[in-house]
């Protein structure tokens, strides 16, 4: 497994030796991409994979960075950053996008995914490019519907668990093989055996138009918005590991 070379490259000080070695930390699931008014430093995460969690945290608290950005929409970020407010390390709840928002000392928590009113004018903007017919205009909106309903929920959850002191679970979390105290090494090959078979069983189908469109659009914005925060100092990213190497590639090329 390669070492964790892209984060130590960027801290001031280098990081443990036991650390650098933890399979977890598998440099293919961290990028960094510098620019003239700051880097962004990607994390790929498997959703709540106690590996991924590990890397989340790790990295947030190895990077310091002065923005913590999330592939969650803006609405969604509240009950996120409530669940991060429980004491037991990593939260119960929220995955690896509380328990980075725990490691953050920055204020400034941002979801860089949509629905938002940005990722509305990108997704029209793919549409149009595509000349997309009116079936798949249809499904592009009704996948936009829908993610909206779960947006507008999770806000919901967040404002019930403000006024209650309540950890509310909207979505349960997804169950693993190997949990948070298991080795690092077994959490490490089951994530990526995870990762790898999603990527199989892409490869393995076209996805119909519309979802092929949405994704592009996702990851157009989601590259927007990091290239805009990177403005006022280093960012941290967190995505899922299907869209990393798509929103690097973007950012590099300024796309």
């Amino acid at each position: 497994m390669p070492p964790f070379r892209r984060v130590v490259d960027i801290t001031s000080d280098p990081l443990p030796a036991a650390t650098m070695a933890d399979p977890r930390l598998d440099e293919a699931a961290i990028e960094r991409v510098d620019g003239d008014d700051g880097a962004v430093v990607l994390v790929g995460v498997l959703h709540d994979h106690p590996a991924s969690t590990y890397r989340a945290r790790r990295v947030v608290d190895a990077v310091d960075p002065a923005v913590l950005a999330l592939e969650l929409a803006p609405l969604a970020v509240p009950l996120a950053a409530h669940h991060a407010t429980e004491e037991r390390t990593p939260p119960t709840l929220g995955g690896e996008m509380s328990a980075a928002i725990q490691a953050a000392d920055t204020d400034r928590v941002v979801g860089v995914d949509g629905p938002s009113t940005g990722f509305v004018r990108r997704l029209a903007a793919e549409l149009y490019a595509e000349r997309a017919s009116l079936s798949t205009v249809v499904d592009a909106v009704a996948d936009l519907r829908s993610v909206t309903a779960t947006a507008v929920t999770r806000r919901i959850a967040a404002a019930i668990a403000a006024v209650t002191a309540l950890q509310v679970a909207v979505d349960a979390p997804t169950a693993y093989d190997t949990g948070h105290s298991g080795a690092p090494a077994k959490q490490a090959a089951e994530e990526r055996r995870r990762v790898e078979t999603a990527a199989s069983m892409l490869r393995a189908f076209t996805p119909p138009p519309a979802a092929t469109v949405v994704r592009s659009a996702r990851e157009r914005h989601m590259t927007e918005r990091l290239a805009a925060l990177r403005g006022t100092g280093d960012v941290v990213a967190v995505v899922g590991m299907a869209h990393l190497d798509a929103v690097t590639a973007r950012l590099r090329d300024g796309d």
